[in-house]
């Protein structure tokens, strides 16, 4: 009998797999994708709260607040945002586990490691998205901001 098609075990499983790995690899870059852009989006929101509030941070550098409390202010308001969306992802990342769980392999759909080192992640990502506005609403003189409009 004639062998046709002989190949060895890695090259079978190789393109028995193929697939598979397109579509994590697919996914892989598709999040890496969203978190910058996330990133990008959160920066950009900051940014905007920071100086349509120049006038206010002015306000109260010259009454007496630290540069650490503006900073930690600011830090504050991007930690909100960021873990009202970490939760919302959360609770429907939960939701879709049933679509996901046949792509999983070696990982449980529900995993609670992966889930909290996405949250780490996602929260250290918007933190430091929200510390270059934190940073310009430090350094903001209140003389400039007084006659900034």
């Amino acid at each position: 009998m004639a062998v046709y098609n002989a190949e060895t075990i890695e090259e079978h499983l190789r393109s028995a797999l193929f697939l598979p790995r397109l579509a994590g690899t697919l996914f892989g870059i598709f999040g890496f994708i969203g978190l910058v852009l996330a990133a990008v989006g959160l920066y950009s929101v900051m940014s905007y709260a920071v100086s349509r509030r120049t006038r206010e941070i002015g306000i109260r550098i010259a009454l007496g607040a630290q540069q650490t409390h503006v900073m930690r202010w600011v830090l504050n308001e991007g930690a909100r945002m960021a873990l009202i969306g970490v939760g919302i992802g959360l609770a429907a990342a939960l939701a879709l586990t049933r679509l996901m769980a046949r792509m999983l392999y070696g990982v449980s759909a529900t995993d609670p490691v992966t889930f909290a080192a996405v949250a780490i992640v996602l929260t250290s990502v918007a933190l430091a998205a929200c510390y270059i506005p934190a940073r310009r609403a430090m350094r903001v003189d209140p003389i400039v901001a007084l006659r900034y409009e």
